[in-house]
């Protein structure tokens, strides 16, 4: 077990940035997606695969409280010495997903048709969008499975294996992109594709790397992987992390959909600078989970001193990595537009809306880093009290700023959600720290 006081910037680092690497690969794959579709020099397709990538992700990050409520409860059950614990995690947490994602397999009718239905885009975006989630979503199973084992391995600190699961996956998703868009012209179903091989090729990686826990017989001890004192913290964390994933992805969807009333141009744009941001979550979220880890760990061990040291050391990384991708987006911005889209009305719209993601990260990170520190300390009431709180500040935003300056009144108001997260989950830290001692 490693000391949760013995942290040093070094052993942040080792946490960190095999997570800040992997992550990385994430929003470049995202970008690939786009790309390889821009290249066919419509606005169509590029809004039927953000559309539609961006309904499933939600529906997939609705159970993103897997990779983030069993990291806190991993960590914690390492810090405290509970071996048999963190055995019994892993196990829950692969019940759950597999139940989760064939449960969505078959449900997958009504899911494709809301999401249409709550998209008012043209009627080409939704038939190659329609297209697209109709093959993704039979990777359901493996990529909400992702999520559990992801997170079972960050509360251990193996981060070199999620760079691992998530490199192969990504890579293999990048050139199965090139190879079925760009060499054998399948446009939006290549694309597909591509990701559903990915993400069942990236679940079978992770159970393989997680195979010393798998040997032993505390993964199948059944009364322990269902005790009753257990399932029900277990419960309690993940359904306050649940809601509190439900609230966020409502704020990105609404984002999305709102954007679509501008046209298909306007959201072609909005969905190439979402690529930005997702370059600035995936690129700080490594010093976020280290948070979550570092921080976990010092609670089961019921260091004060330790959640306070492991809090301030991750967030001085991540302040110095937003810094750094803010200053990117303003020397390589425009550049970076230009790859992912031929399409030069959605380049010039894109460029418009462009200073917005600069702040973002800036204003973004203490909601970021905070999140980290709190799933770590498991205080996942605080979390979705917060951001039902920042939810209500962005609806409030919308009403006002949408009808004075339409698309740049929606930016606006996904900025000013990002700074109430801060604010409030700053707010609510000193309570963290008491319940630690």
């Amino acid at each position: 077990m490693s000391d949760p006081l013995s942290l040093t910037h070094r052993r942040v680092l080792a946490v960190a940035l095999p997570v800040v690497l992997s992550n990385a690969t994430v929003p470049i794959l995202g970008a690939v997606d786009t790309g390889v579709v821009g290249q066919m020099g419509e606005a169509a397709p590029i809004g039927a695969v953000g559309i539609g990538a961006i309904a499933l992700t939600a529906i997939y990050w609705i159970f993103g409280f897997l990779r983030m409520g069993i990291a806190g409860l991993t960590a914690q059950a390492e810090g405290a010495g509970r071996k048999g614990e963190v055995s019994a995690l892993l196990s829950r947490a692969m019940i759950i997903a597999l139940a989760a994602g064939f449960v969505i397999v078959a449900l997958q009718m009504p899911f494709i048709w809301l999401a249409l239905q709550t998209a008012p885009a043209s009627a080409e975006v939704e038939t190659l969008a329609q297209t697209y989630m109709g093959i993704r979503i039979y990777g359901a199973p493996a990529a909400i499975g992702i999520y559990g084992l992801t997170g079972w391995m960050i509360g251990l600190e193996r981060t070199r294996s999620v760079l691992i699961v998530q490199l192969w996956m990504n890579g293999l998703n990048i050139a199965l992109d090139l190879w079925f868009v760009l060499g054998l012209g399948w446009g939006v179903e290549g694309v597909a594709i591509a990701t559903l091989i990915a993400e069942w090729s990236g679940l079978f990686l992770g159970l393989w790397l997680c195979r010393d826990a798998l040997k032993t017989p505390a993964w199948r001890d059944w009364p322990r992987v269902f005790d009753r004192v257990q399932m029900i913290q277990f419960a309690r964390v993940n359904r306050d992390i649940l809601l509190r994933s439900v609230v966020l992805q409502g704020i990105f969807l609404s984002f999305v959909f709102l954007g679509a009333r501008f046209g298909d141009v306007t959201l072609a744009a909005n969905h190439v600078l979402l690529q930005f941001l997702e370059i600035t979550a995936y690129s700080m979220d490594g010093f976020a989970i280290a948070a979550e880890t570092l921080v976990g760990q010092s609670m089961g061990a019921r260091s004060v001193a330790g959640v306070r040291r492991a809090a301030l050391m991750t967030s001085f990384w991540g302040m110095i990595t937003v810094i750094c991708t803010a200053a990117g987006f303003v020397l390589f911005g425009p550049a970076i537009i230009d790859l992912m889209t031929t399409a030069p009305n959605v380049r010039a719209e894109a460029r418009i809306y462009l200073p917005y993601m600069i702040a973002a990260p800036l204003v973004g990170c203490a909601a970021w880093m905070l999140d980290g520190i709190f799933i770590g300390a498991t205080r996942s009431g605080d979390m979705r009290n917060m951001m039902a709180l920042s939810a209500v500040i962005y609806i409030v935003a919308l009403l006002v700023l949408m009808p004075l300056v339409g698309n740049h009144g929606l930016w606006l108001a996904l900025l000013i959600s990002f700074i109430a997260r801060g604010i409030t989950l700053g707010w609510k830290y000193p309570a963290l720290e008491r319940v630690a001692a």
